[in-house]
């Protein structure tokens, strides 16, 4: 009998061509969910979206109609006057301007300071490290209206009310800001800030070289959640500015649309809409890092 004749059938099958088989559902991709997420998601969509919608459409009809009962979602008659009157009645190039200098100042200070004392305590070491991260996790857990009356008192004292640099400074770091930037900041290789300082770099060279172009994603996150806050912000604004001239958007916009007897529901609407339409730019221009510093920002 030959050595073909006498094969056992397992080697006969192991010597048969495999069929092809096509990847598994796991190795191409990931599980999405069923209908029931999208469905979910779809849901809370719209309810965070209603709001907006209701905003900007009920910006264009005349105050009789807002002021109806039932209300009707597409304006029966389309009016600018509100967006007019707003124009018109307020000072808007100044309280704009206000709003943007105080905001952009805010943001760039909060990035640059949160980023030195992150990278500090990310990648130095020296003496009370963990207790200088202790404290600033602790001042998360402090709620801001606590320190509200102190920080006022602290401002008056050094002449800065009625100023806009006493809206900014308080506001040029933050412990929220710190501890975004330490997760992100300890996620980079030691090896770049080694090779750095081999080559002759001091601490603000390496800082400024090398940690700051890899932090973008993280600094965009920090940056639309700073310009957003402090975009946004009401009452330290109307505290510390007496004066007109010094009065952001959104103060301006409350003491003028809410009189003594009655609130102008449609100037309120036009100038919620001006107020909102610089964050949603903001958030659109930087989205794609926003979303990438959010999900490494932890990942060591």
């Amino acid at each position: 009998m030959t050595a073909t004749q006498t094969r056992t059938p397992d080697a006969a099958r192991a010597q048969e061509p495999r069929r092809a088989t096509g990847p598994s559902k796991s190795a191409t991709s990931p599980d999405r969910g069923g209908p029931g997420t999208y469905v979910a998601l779809g849901i809370c969509l719209i309810l965070m979206v209603i709001p907006f919608l209701w905003m900007a459409v009920s910006s264009i009809k005349p105050e009789a109609e807002i002021r109806s009962v039932p209300p009707t979602w597409l304006p029966e008659s389309v009016t600018l006057a509100n967006y007019g009157e707003l124009f018109s009645r307020l000072d808007f190039m100044t309280y704009f301007t206000n709003s943007i200098l105080v905001a952009s100042a805010v943001t760039v200070g909060n990035m640059v300071f949160c980023s030195m004392l992150g990278y500090a305590l990310a990648k130095l070491d020296f003496a009370g490290k963990r207790v200088l991260f202790a404290m600033v996790l602790g001042t998360l857990m402090i709620p801001s209206v606590v320190t509200f009356v102190p920080l006022f008192v602290l401002t008056v004292n050094l002449g800065l009310a009625n100023t806009l640099t006493g809206m900014m400074l308080p506001f040029l770091a933050g412990p929220f800001g710190v501890f975004l930037m330490r997760q992100y900041i300890q996620s980079l290789p030691d090896e770049l800030i080694q090779a750095a300082r081999v080559d002759g770099a001091g601490e603000l060279r390496i800082f400024f070289s090398v940690i700051m172009p890899l932090c973008w994603p993280a600094l965009a996150t920090l940056g639309i959640l700073t310009f957003l806050t402090s975009w946004n912000n009401f009452l330290w604004p109307l505290v510390v500015a007496t004066n007109e001239d010094k009065y952001t958007l959104p103060v301006a916009l409350a003491l003028y649309a809410v009189g003594q007897n009655a609130t102008q529901y449609g100037l309120l609407l036009a100038g919620s809409v001006v107020v909102v339409i610089p964050v949603i730019v903001v958030f659109l221009v930087l989205q794609r890092h926003i979303m990438q510093g959010i999900s490494m920002t932890g990942i060591k």
